[in-house]
C-alpha cells in the first residue's frame, strides 16, 4: 500500500479529532476552550498539508513566518489563511498554496481533510486540507510571508521521538508546549495540533511524551 493510498483510507474512517488535539496543545490549556467546537461567528482559515516526494522520501512543506508579520511572528506554520466569501475550505488552501509557496492546484491532488480545530487566540476555526504533488514541487515562497520553507520528511515526523516538551510563557504564566523538533524548527500550537492529529490517523499509538511535572517544568528548554 503507498502513503496516498493509506491517508486516503484512513481519511475515510473517523479522526483523532479533537482529542487528539488536546494532546499536542500547550498545558495547562486555556480555560473552555474546545478546539472541536466554535462559536457560529468564528472566522474561517484553510490550511494546507501538502505531501510530496523530498529529498528524504515522502515529505510536509511548512514555512517559517516573517519575523515582521503582526500575527504569529517567526512560527512554524502550514501554508494558509482566511477563506475568502465565496471559496469552500479547498478552493482557499489550494489558493493560499500558490500565494504563499508558489505551488499551483493543477499540480495538487487534494486528497481529503483532518478535523476543523478552533484557535481561539487569532479567533480562527481551521480546515486542514490534506493534498498529495506526484513530484517536488517548484517551490517560490512569498517574500511578503515567508522567511523559510522547511520540507518535513514524513517518515522523521511519524517518529514519536520527535516530540519533545518546552516551555513559553502565556499571560505571564509559564506552560509546558508539546513540539515536534524538526531540525531546528520547534513546530508547536496550532501547526503541532494538526500534525500530531496526522500522525495519529496513520497510527493510533503515536503519542507526545507524558507531560512534564512542574519540577520538571523549569528545566525545559524555551521554545
Amino acid at each position: 500500500m503507498t502513503l496516498e493510498d493509506e491517508i486516503r483510507q484512513r481519511l475515510l474512517w473517523p479522526l483523532p479529532g479533537a482529542a487528539t488535539h488536546l494532546k499536542f496543545a500547550p498545558t495547562p490549556r486555556l480555560k473552555s476552550w474546545d478546539p472541536g467546537a466554535y462559536p457560529p461567528h468564528a472566522r474561517r482559515a484553510a490550511t494546507m498539508l501538502l505531501i510530496y516526494q523530498g529529498p528524504e522520501g515522502p515529505s510536509i512543506a511548512l514555512t517559517r513566518r516573517r519575523a515582521d508579520l503582526p500575527d504569529h511572528a517567526g512560527q512554524i506554520s502550514l501554508p494558509g489563511g482566511g477563506i475568502d466569501a465565496g471559496e469552500t475550505p479547498e478552493e482557499a488552501a489550494l489558493r493560499e498554496a500558490h500565494e504563499e509557496i508558489g505551488v499551483p492546484a493543477s499540480a495538487l491532488r487534494v486528497v481529503g481533510s483532518l478535523s476543523t480545530l478552533w484557535v481561539i487566540v487569532s479567533g480562527f476555526v481551521v480546515h486542514p486540507i490534506v493534498a498529495i504533488a506526484d513530484e517536488r514541487p517548484v517551490f517560490a515562497p512569498s517574500p511578503r510571508e515567508v522567511d523559510t520553507l522547511i520540507e518535513a520528511p514524513v517518515a522523521a515526523l511519524r517518529d514519536p521521538s520527535i516530540v519533545k516538551w518546552g516551555r513559553r510563557v502565556r499571560d505571564g504564566a509559564v506552560v509546558a508546549c508539546p513540539y515536534f523538533a524538526v531540525g531546528p524548527h520547534p513546530v508547536w500550537g496550532a501547526t503541532a495540533m494538526m500534525l500530531g492529529e496526522f500522525c495519529t490517523a496513520l497510527d493510533p499509538t503515536f503519542l507526545p511524551p507524558p507531560v512534564p511535572t512542574k519540577d520538571e517544568l523549569q528545566t525545559l528548554p524555551s521554545i
